[in-house]
């Protein structure tokens, strides 16, 4: 699969979930896709949330997760 059309799938997820994020004052920004890993930068409140770990993996990873098999695993980048 061409990478650039991962990065589209996966942005495509991140847009269905970006409103949920703004709601309460943050945003992500897709920063790569590599071997299965998305590599994501959270904004705004999310970057600096308590629970920005618990929205990165019980929220995004696990959206991702269902909707695109290839993805393995999310990360934050800073």
């Amino acid at each position: 699969m061409i990478v650039m059309e991962l990065e589209a799938r996966v942005q495509e997820v991140l847009d269905k979930l970006r409103p949920f994020l703004q709601r309460d004052g943050g945003d992500c920004e897709l920063v790569a896709v590599e071997d299965g890993v998305v590599k994501l930068r959270l904004l705004g409140a999310c970057g600096s949330c308590p629970a920005s770990t618990m929205t990165l993996k019980a929220g995004i990873e696990r959206a991702l997760m269902e909707e695109i098999p290839e993805i393995k695993e999310v990360e934050q980048v800073l």
